[in-house]
């Protein structure tokens, strides 16, 4: 996505010619629709963005997603920047600090999701209740060893692909980039890995 818009953004640079207008004028332009001063407001502080982004979410894709997620968004309310209230660099920064902290809350949201599908995808003790009595959180921490057992028991590739998805709530997408696998190879080796697991915890 964000090699679209360098494509873009590129192109355009070249039909504006305008050499180093400040940021004021710049947003001026930008706020007549101009694209060319977005191209050169993207220039000056992409890099900036990113590193920001990127010290946030900790993942270059999640960055690159949130740079383009400012950059458009700047298109289309360029109006609402105002000079007197600081300059442009630390207010895109803002915008990209926001929008990685969204990103941030989601991840968490989804992690704990999967956390709890994690839970009921495994088979539970027998007889035990969701009571918290002193029985069952003997039960629950057995069988919280038994389910860390049975992980290691699969292959390093399959075992890292189930911890990254339930323990570090990356998405099957996010998973496959970080191993450098295929996606449909990544969704092969959790699905078969739960399985595995579900089979070595059931009891007699």
């Amino acid at each position: 996505m964000l090699l679209g818009l360098l494509a873009v953004l590129q192109g355009l640079a070249g039909e504006g010619g305008h050499g180093d207008s400040g940021d004021g004028a710049l947003m001026e332009r930008l706020t007549a629709r101009d694209p060319a001063a977005l191209a050169s407001i993207y220039d000056r502080y992409s890099r900036m963005v990113y590193s920001l982004a990127l010290r946030i979410a900790g993942q270059p894709s999640a960055a690159e997603e949130i740079v383009q997620d400012v950059f458009l968004k700047l298109w289309h309310s360029a109006d609402r920047y105002r000079a007197e209230r600081g300059p442009l660099g630390p207010w895109l920064c803002t915008m990209a600090r926001n929008r990685a902290l969204d990103q941030l809350r989601l991840k968490r949201e989804k992690q704990r999701r999967r956390e709890d599908s994690f839970e009921g995808e495994l088979p539970l003790a027998a007889g035990s209740t969701t009571a918290a009595n002193p029985e069952t959180l003997a039960q629950q921490s057995q069988r919280a060893v038994r389910v860390r057992a049975s992980l290691r028991e699969l292959p390093a590739a399959q075992q890292r692909a189930i911890e990254l998805a339930y323990f570090e709530g990356m998405t099957h997408s996010e998973i496959a980039e970080a191993l450098a696998e295929p996606l449909g190879t990544v969704k092969s080796w959790i699905r078969s890995g739960l399985l595995r697991m579900r089979e070595s915890l059931v009891e007699p």
